[in-house]
């Protein structure tokens, strides 16, 4: 969707910030629907920093999943890729800080950064930051989460917020994460689900399993989004095929 909006920086710059206004006007012009809001305090009362899980489809309003009079700074990871300068630009227009890489498993990312940003996550977070990333980007599948974000939250020893939320009146495109452009007015509701921890010395089964449950648990908030505001469910696409089962050993 974004691929034409990247040739030229200047007209990066403009229409990021024309898009960033547009969704704060969106976001006031909607009557919102809090729900599980305990479960966003858990993780913001205690002035550290955490991490913050959510689906791609639903990053131009993900701003509405942090509290602004928290004292954690929100800060979200942003692909490298010509994409990634724009949703870069659009965050900064939004006072969110940002982090360039990738969230994907950082043993296989050296080429695009993800070392160094996966040290710049546990950086921020030391720093009590909000680290916000879409567990399924940059490129899905859709709704299913990597095993990144399982990565960062064990070496930080810090909770992953779990939200999801949904508007009525918008256009869902028939992209890979089934992106959601919402339009002034109507009806939002914001999800927060149960924090998920995981302990520095998990192994990778558990890894793996606390991946599936934090899966289960945003595609639970996103279900109970949409079906909130009326439809219409986006449903998760087929998981990818592990190594193991590819090769059949």
């Amino acid at each position: 969707m974004l691929r034409s909006l990247t040739s030229s920086a200047v007209l990066q710059t403009a229409l990021s910030w024309v898009l960033a206004k547009y969704m704060q006007v969106c976001a006031a012009s909607k009557r919102w629907e809090r729900r599980g809001t305990e479960h966003r305090d858990v993780c913001t009362q205690t002035g550290d920093g955490f991490i913050a899980a959510f689906w791609h489809s639903r990053i131009t309003l993900s701003f509405m999943g942090w509290d602004r009079k928290a004292p954690q700074t929100p800060t979200m990871l942003i692909s490298r890729s010509k994409e990634g300068d724009f949703i870069a630009r659009f965050a900064r227009n939004l006072s969110i800080a940002t982090v360039r890489g990738s969230s994907r498993n950082t043993r296989k990312t050296k080429q695009k950064g993800g070392l160094t940003a996966f040290r710049d996550m546990v950086r921020a977070i030391e720093n009590r930051a909000c680290m916000g990333l879409t567990v399924d980007g940059p490129r899905g599948p859709r709704q299913r989460a990597s095993m990144g974000v399982i990565q960062l939250a064990r070496t930080t020893s810090k909770p992953i917020m779990i939200f999801s939320l949904s508007v009525s009146n918008k256009k869902v495109f028939n992209s890979w994460d089934r992106f959601i452009l919402p339009f002034p007015f109507g009806k939002g509701v914001v999800i927060w689900k149960e924090p998920l921890y995981v302990p520095p010395d998990a192994d990778d089964d558990m890894m793996e399993a606390l991946r599936l449950e934090l899966e289960m648990r945003l595609n639970d908030a996103t279900r109970e989004a949409d079906e909130a505001v009326g439809g219409p469910l986006i449903e998760p696409a087929e998981p990818r095929l592990s190594r193991k089962a590819e090769t059949g050993r």
